[in-house]
């Protein structure tokens, strides 16, 4: 991040369009005075709130994620009713938001996944990993955390050797989001087996969350990196840096789903957890496929 920042002041950014050096509907100063009022009144809402909760005596940990899960939730729903109903959009560009809703879901799906490799997986290697090593080493349960990374460094030559390979032939943004979904449903199911094989008492071989993470990534890798690029060509013009913020709200979004579905994994149901979270994200994924001829007719053009 230093470097690229680095390259970026030492004149990187003249290879930028203008749209990433000057806001492309700049808020007048009246705006951001309105808009400062905004957000000081929704912090002082979302303080009264916690007050009422103590009060109540219903504030806890527990609590305080449920509504923070809430608001990730909340927050995407009423800013895409914002951007729709806007003035500043053309009917185009309206269509184009409504087609990245369903893609915007689709990755919350995923985020919601993935993002358990740091806590559901992270468990599973702690306690029902054999990480002894030939008997000579024991594997920290956090380098597991590293196969994330490592994984996409390793991918990521190969995916876009592909995507410049197949050119206008590769498969649609849409597309890929249905594939990645699917992908990613079968990391969990794959999860799955070892433990219907040998028990939730028996550790088993680091080789399965290996696997699991091997296959989780190249979901990662056709939703990541094609949401970002989907989101810059589907953005109206008026709103081009908060559809960026939008797609980050996706994951936000995931993690609130997450924070919820990760109270029901115990050893005890770990088969049915694993099937159960892996069936959704691919029946989500089948959905999307038959949503893709009317989502690329929504998208006008952008692929």
């Amino acid at each position: 991040m230093f470097f690229g920042l680095l390259q970026y002041i030492r004149g990187g950014k003249k290879h930028l369009p203008s749209s990433s050096l000057y806001p492309s509907d700049p808020l007048e100063p009246s705006d951001a005075k309105k808009l400062s009022i905004q957000i000081g009144l929704g912090i002082v809402i979302f303080g009264l709130v916690l007050l009422l909760m103590q009060v109540m005596g219903s504030l806890s940990l527990t609590s305080f994620i449920s509504l923070l899960s809430l608001i990730a939730i909340a927050t995407p729903i009423v800013y895409f009713i914002i951007i729709i109903s806007s003035k500043k959009i053309s009917d185009t560009e309206r269509s184009r938001v409504i087609a990245y809703i369903p893609l915007f879901i689709a990755a919350a799906i995923f985020w919601a996944i993935e993002e358990q490799g740091s806590v559901v997986l992270a468990l599973f290697a702690e306690n029902q990993t054999n990480n002894n090593l030939f008997g000579v080493f024991n594997i920290p349960a956090g380098w597991y955390q590293s196969l994330n990374p490592l994984f996409i460094m390793l991918y990521t030559p190969f995916f876009a050797w592909l995507w410049i390979k197949l050119g206008k032939k590769q498969p649609s943004s849409p597309s890929k989001f249905s594939l990645g979904l699917g992908i990613a449903g079968l990391s969990y199911l794959f999860m799955a087996v070892p433990v219907m094989l040998f028990g939730s008492s028996v550790k088993i071989s680091p080789l399965w969350l290996l696997g699991s993470w091997a296959i989780v990534e190249v979901a990662e890798l056709l939703i990541s990196p094609i949401g970002l690029s989907v989101t810059t060509k589907l953005a109206p013009k008026a709103f081009e840096s908060q559809m960026m913020s939008m797609w980050f709200l996706a994951d936000s979004a995931g993690q609130a789903v997450n924070s919820q579905i990760v109270k029901y994994y115990t050893p005890d149901n770990e088969v049915n957890y694993f099937m159960i979270v892996g069936l959704v994200a691919i029946v989500a994924g089948v959905i999307l496929i038959f949503l893709v001829k009317p989502i690329k007719r929504l998208m006008e053009g952008v692929n």
